[in-house]
């Protein structure tokens, strides 16, 4: 079945994209505004883009009635920002946090979740998230009337104590952070529990055919 997106509406195009491209890490971002009160929310346009320099990417809309939302806002003011990945029993608070809460409304707070300082950036992190990347604010791209890309650099990361196998080689527990993923559908989410091993075939062990 063919789908020609130039012939599609936005929805039908994003309901397509979200389907099909699965599954999606999940961003889980956390700013401040420039009176120092902080925000948090989900977004599942986002991965990681670059190593060297260290990029991640996340896309960010507008409010359902207009306007920007409070993530976009605050990048564009501070250009600090914090991703905090999610993991199985961080769903219920992340879900909270996916409210379109006014201005006001501390989201972290209706959540039950609390905060860490941070080390290099003025936003706290979520103390109850696994994983944590502190950025700054690459550059960004204003794609359509609605939608952001901010590209940020990592300046440090957090990793859960127990899930870091050897800190001098950098190795990770990967399935004890127990992450999930963002799937289809309104609400479709993803356990990373049934993740398995297939090895990179090298060159030379690969018998061209004819």
């Amino acid at each position: 079945m063919l789908f020609d997106f130039e012939e599609l509406a936005a929805r039908d195009r994003y309901k397509l994209m979200v389907s099909t491209i699965v599954p999606r890490p999940i961003a889980w971002v956390v700013t401040q505004d420039d009176t120092g009160r902080t925000n948090a929310a989900p977004f599942s346009f986002f991965n990681a883009f670059s190593n060297d320099p260290p990029i991640v990417v996340i896309g960010l809309d507008h409010r359902l009635g207009g306007g920007e939302k409070d993530t976009a806002s605050n990048i564009r003011l501070n250009g600090q920002f914090v991703i905090n990945l999610v993991a199985a029993d961080n769903l219920d608070a992340m879900n909270v946090t996916a409210i379109e809460f006014p201005h006001a409304v501390d989201e972290l707070h209706q959540a039950g979740l609390t905060t860490i300082p941070s080390t290099k950036i003025k936003p706290p992190r979520i103390a109850e998230s696994p994983v944590a990347f502190e950025c700054e604010r690459f550059t960004t791209m204003q794609i359509s009337n609605n939608r952001v890309l901010v590209l940020g650099r990592v300046l440090a990361m957090h990793i859960r104590d127990e899930a870091v196998l050897d800190a001098a080689k950098c190795y990770v527990d990967t399935p004890m952070l127990d992450l999930v993923g963002r799937m289809h559908g309104g609400g479709g989410y993803l356990h990373t529990r049934g993740a398995f091993d297939l090895p990179r075939i090298l060159e030379k062990d690969w018998v061209l055919r004819d």
